[in-house]
């Protein structure tokens, strides 16, 4: 789909609180774009809005389950403090929507 769009996409995965802080960083010089899958750091992490915060293109929050469907604990997000959207509980097809969702805003500033 990113190639349909014209996008190149550059995909990591990290339990590592870190590893994303520092791959979110890099994304300020080379990115026009976040989907961000934050998982249980999604109500735990001010450091990655922080590092969120310093990004200055779009930013989609996506999670594969519906996280208002789940314990109260996971009712609030600390990404959406800074994403454009939010995607939640359309399983991996919200990757693809967000994807699209991306493509349209950086089209938009263009």
């Amino acid at each position: 789909l990113a190639g349909e769009l014209g996008l190149e996409i550059r995909f990591h995965q990290s339990n590592r609180e870190y590893e994303i802080i520092d791959w979110i960083h890099e994304a300020r010089e080379t990115a026009g774009g976040i989907v961000i899958n934050p998982a249980a750091f999604t109500h735990t992490s001010v450091a990655i809005l922080d590092a969120l915060n310093t990004f200055d293109a779009p930013v989609i929050e996506v999670h594969i389950s519906n996280v208002h469907k789940r314990e109260a604990f996971r009712h609030h997000s600390y990404v959406s403090l800074r994403a454009d959207g939010v995607i939640a509980g359309l399983g991996t097809q919200g990757y693809l929507l967000a994807l699209r969702r991306v493509a349209q805003l950086i089209d938009d500033k263009a």
